[in-house]
């Protein structure tokens, strides 16, 4: 094999600029980005040359190399973050972005976001106002609080809430409430990034009254209470409610503070599930200061929402933090969009993605599964197909022993390995992201819409992912 010719045989820069699909490439996009394909994909076939050992795949290469050219600037244009199908049956799929917002919510911020608005602006006053004024009534309306804010996480809830409350003094918690959330976070770490002390009081499994009481000093500024809402400790417990520490709080002169992690404005014991502490609860039950996430249970945009009194919330609005954590216009957009929906709760189960998925009756999903599986199976796909019972998951750290009966589509490739096809449609134009068990993918049609249907089928059948190849 001479190589020396091969190498002689890829084409010079000025020849590729003159092929008509490197000039319309050129058009489209720009001479930088072509330039910069090319040299790349010269480069690398070069390489490949210089590594090959058979001459005809050598030449094969070469005469793909405009092509090769040509995806490469399609993929340098291809946003990297794109639509994805989720059949994984896990609801709040941190991964996969958690809580998805209903299609007419985007329709509507869409157009409040693609000019201008009054984001901070007093239409009535005509001068500057709060970003938050937007959906801080509808918060205190639903919950009984009174006041309240949004910030771009509940961990900057956690942060923002303990450095303007808690700067230089001590934060008493209980030992099994020091959780871990996603990302290695801790609350101990987000507690000493605040400026406070953290004062641990019971033990692992158990905490009483008492503990509080005795650990309570002149340096302390709250008690916090956090609500662990990613695990359970079962067993030989015991634990101090809100309500139980407020006389305390009270006579001692202290907020208390309950981070309530996952946030849910309804009781989902009506549908089935195990009751989880709601926001409007905590604040009933005499919590000075309440967070939460908004991309969780409420089923809306990424946000730490906070809530309680007024002379708590004024505090965290004048903290320099406060701007650096802030939210942005499309969250601000979003959540007030999402928590009117609440003023109903018919409604909000209704429109609400997440707690649609929820709360839809077992018969409606074995629908959609069922029509996904009749869709495969017509195209006569090299796989045992088969709609089958299963579970689904809340996820996101939100209920952790909950588990709703759905129903899968589950196939079994005959000409390729499970984990061979798992990774194809990954690759898939729109990427499918199933689970995987006992040798088969699964497709939970729980965390499937309706359009997903027949948009998986599609490309599932055209693409030949269950080929060999």
């Amino acid at each position: 094999m001479n190589k020396n010719l091969l190498y002689r045989s890829i084409p010079k820069v000025d020849v590729l600029l003159e092929n008509d699909t490197v000039t319309e490439l050129i058009g489209r996009y720009s001479r930088d980005t072509v330039m910069e394909a090319i040299h790349t994909e010269t480069d690398r076939l070069r390489k490949f040359i210089a590594e090959a050992s058979n001459e005809e795949e050598a030449k094969r290469q070469i005469a793909l190399l405009v092509p090769h050219i040509e995806q490469t600037v399609t993929a340098m244009h291809t946003p990297n973050m794109r639509m994805a199908v989720n059949g994984t049956g896990t609801i709040l799929h941190t991964n996969l972005g958690r809580a998805p917002i209903s299609e007419e919510h985007m329709r509507q911020v869409m157009a409040l976001v693609s000019g201008y608005s009054n984001l901070e602006y007093n239409l009535e006053a005509g001068r500057r106002g709060e970003r938050y004024s937007h959906f801080e009534k509808l918060l205190c309306k639903l919950t009984g609080a009174e006041a309240a804010m949004a910030v771009n996480n509940n961990a900057s809830s956690v942060l923002l809430i303990l450095s303007s409350l808690a700067k230089g003094g001590e934060v008493v918690v209980s030992r099994g409430e020091l959780i871990e959330i996603g990302g290695k976070f801790r609350i101990p770490d987000v507690m000493e990034q605040s400026g406070a002390k953290l004062v641990e009081v019971g033990t692992t499994n158990k905490t009483h009254y008492d503990d509080y009481e005795n650990a309570v000093t002149e340096d302390t500024k709250a008690l916090l209470k956090v609500h662990t809402s990613n695990y359970r400790i079962v067993g030989f417990t015991d634990s101090v409610t809100i309500g139980e520490l407020i006389p305390l709080a009270k006579e001692r002169d202290i907020p208390v503070v309950e981070d309530l992690g996952s946030g849910v404005l309804i009781d989902l014991a009506k549908y089935g599930l195990t009751h989880e502490p709601t926001v409007q609860e905590s604040i009933a039950k005499g919590a000075d200061v309440v967070c939460f996430s908004g991309d969780k249970l409420l089923g809306g945009p990424q946000a730490g929402i906070i809530i309680g009194r007024k002379k708590y919330i004024d505090m965290m609005k004048k903290n320099q933090l406060t701007r650096a954590l802030r939210i942005d216009k499309f969250t601000a957009a979003t959540l007030e969009l999402v928590l009117q929906e609440y003023l109903s709760e018919e409604k909000a189960v209704k429109n609400i993605p997440v707690l649609k998925m929820i709360t839809e009756p077992l018969e409606d999903v074995e629908k959609r599964a069922k029509a996904l599986a009749r869709m495969l199976k017509s195209g006569k796909l090299p796989a045992k197909i088969e709609v089958k019972p299963c579970e689904s998951q809340i996820g996101g750290g939100s209920l952790p022993l909950e588990r709703i009966r759905s129903m899968a589509v589950t196939i079994r490739p005959e000409k390729i390995s499970v984990a061979e096809l798992e990774e194809r449609m990954r690759r898939l134009p729109v990427p499918v992201i199933p689970r995987t068990a006992n040798d088969t993918v699964i497709l939970d049609a729980r965390t499937m819409k309706k359009s997903d249907i027949k948009l998986v089928a599609d490309q599932l059948k055209e693409s030949e992912v269950l080929e060999k190849r």
